[in-house]
């Protein structure tokens, strides 16, 4: 007699049964539904401390960011930074961030995701203690640049982390979202914690929050499943060639500042930085395996993404900075007061861009992008007529509001729109490209906007101190001291500190309207080019969107 096939569990058909078999009882199917959902249990557990390890991660990347802008008065009045240097601290960090975080993506699929984040967290934690020891600007530049190599392999494999931990798509979106609103608490926080640490404790202890908080996401992060990506390989020449790019290309634009851009040795960074990411582009076309498919920009959405992903985080950090250094060093307002002011930006964003992503699917890609940077120009066009010296915070703080809104607006959906320009093949590298291009935008962002506001400081002193009516003989002494960054607040005149005080928020203004002109630009590329089909199929058929957002 044949075999019959046998039938799948918990799925017998009545033509199977045979005589004087029973049905299976209501007991016995509350007994079987109580035993899978205690089975269920230690998965729900595992995954919800996946999801806390990851929040926790990004935390830290994105805490030290502007847990390091506040402090840089005080490591300007303690060390006696140059502007030019001081843009540096902050730039230091993100430009590791940005020129390894798509290789970093490839060591987690080779190595193992669990254990790059871990290596990420361990690696964070000894630059925080190497800026906390160092005593010296190049001290706390190098110590920003291992942090960065932290952040790098933080990032990209905490996205794919949640991405293995949590294959159903709509459940991956919000996760993903949860992850993007845990980034904004992480910047939201970092001045409130450097103001408060700055308030009793040398500026060096900062930095200890930062590794404080890697520890405590060490601890969650060691009971996190370990996965694999797709098999791949570490593109070293491209890998060489975009670090070297981007390094030149941020030297030129920091340096630029103080020697002028037209200057040899800034001149011969310019042709450094256009050969090196030529040399990546031929790369990356002739690599079995490239790091970034250069044929991906075919699309002109996916290009449009790239760009709006970084002018995002241009405006972003770029703000950030520049609202850190008017308050602290043109106010004179303590860390902790400047923190406080800060929050109507940072916590707005945090809201918004967790309400954005929840909300694209039925809305689109177009609107929250276009709409945002509209509002984003908006407000940074009103801090150009409105910021001056005597300015009280109560005629600025919805100028804040409304930049931390425009901002929220364009996180989620700038990240999410890269993937549907891309074939589901290509979602990964979508993914990680657009990344890359945010970050690019963050040290950009603070690197020329902070060169900008120091050059301006200084073209315009002369001018302001004769306004001021300060002796010409006590120009030298003053120039000195602002480009040395060795100005004492207590003991400077009243008309020096207000030439100075104008000097510096003329900067401030030139930083605001870049923003505003950048910011216009991308919402033309957002009205125009980009695809607005949030759930749309592509490829393979496997749906992207916001399904798959990073």
């Amino acid at each position: 007699m044949a075999s019959t096939p046998s039938p799948a569990p918990g799925r017998l058909k009545p033509t199977d049964r045979q005589p004087g078999d029973r049905l299976p009882s209501r007991q016995n199917s509350r007994q079987n539904s109580r035993q899978n959902s205690h089975q269920d249990q230690p998965s729900r557990r595992a995954a919800a401390l996946t999801l806390v390890a990851m929040c926790l991660g990004a935390m830290t990347t994105f805490l030290l960011i502007t847990a390091s802008v506040s402090a840089l008065s005080a490591i300007q009045d303690d060390l006696h930074v140059s502007p030019t240097g001081l843009v540096w601290i902050p730039s230091a960090y993100t430009l590791l961030v940005a020129s390894l975080v798509m290789s970093a993506g490839t060591i987690g699929n080779l190595y193992g995701r669990k254990r790059a984040f871990l290596a990420g967290a361990a690696v964070m934690i000894a630059g925080s203690l190497t800026v906390y020891a160092s005593g010296s600007t190049a001290g706390v530049v190098a110590g920003q640049l291992v942090s960065g190599l932290g952040g790098a392999l933080i990032l990209p494999n905490s996205l794919a982390i949640l991405g293995a931990a949590f294959p159903d798509p709509h459940r991956r979106t919000e996760v993903v979202t949860a992850w993007a609103a845990a980034s904004g608490i992480g910047l939201a926080a970092g001045p409130l914690i450097a103001g408060t640490l700055l308030d009793h404790f040398h500026w060096n202890t900062v930095f200890l929050s930062t590794a404080a908080l890697a520890v405590v996401t060490m601890a969650a992060a060691v009971f996190v499943a370990e996965s694999r990506g797709p098999a791949g390989k570490l593109d070293v020449p491209g890998q060489i060639l975009a670090a070297l790019g981007v390094a030149a290309l941020v030297y030129a634009l920091i340096e630029g500042g103080h020697d002028g851009y037209t200057s040899p040795r800034i001149i011969v960074a310019w042709v450094v930085a256009a050969a090196a990411l030529s040399g990546f582009v031929l790369v990356e076309r002739a690599a079995r395996t490239p790091m970034l498919d250069m044929s991906l920009f075919r699309s002109a959405s996916f290009s449009a993404v790239m760009f709006v992903a970084a002018v995002s985080l241009f405006g972003f950090t770029g703000v950030a900075i520049l609202s850190v250094l008017f308050y602290e060093r043109v106010q004179q307002l303590s860390a902790l007061d400047v923190g406080w002011r800060l929050l109507a930006f940072f916590g707005v964003y945090v809201v918004v861009a967790y309400a954005t992503g929840r909300v694209i699917r039925r809305t689109g890609f177009k609107l929250p992008l276009t709409v945002g940077f509209l509002v984003g120009a908006a407000a940074t066009a009103g801090f150009t007529t409105t910021l001056d010296p005597a300015t009280s915070y109560a005629r600025v703080w919805w100028l804040y509001v409304l930049f931390g809104a425009a901002s929220g607006m364009v996180a989620a959906p700038s990240t999410a729109a890269a993937l549907v320009s891309v074939s589901h093949e290509h979602a990964g590298m979508a993914s990680g490209a657009v990344n890359a291009f945010r970050q690019i935008g963050s040290v950009t962002g603070s690197a020329l906007l902070g060169a900008l506001l120091a050059s301006r400081l200084r073209s315009r002193l002369p001018d302001r101190l004769d306004a001021h009516h300060v002796p010409r003989a006590a120009w030298p002494a003053v120039e000195h001291a602002v480009s040395t960054g060795t100005g004492g607040h207590g003991a400077t005149p009243p008309d020096v500190t207000a030439a100075v005080g104008d000097a510096f928020t003329s900067g401030v203004h030139v930083g605001m309207a870049v923003v505003a002109v950048v910011f216009l630009c991308a919402a033309v590329a957002s009205a125009l080019l980009i695809r607005n089909r949030p759930h749309h199929v592509t490829g393979t058929g496997t749906g992207t969107g916001t399904t798959t957002a990073n």
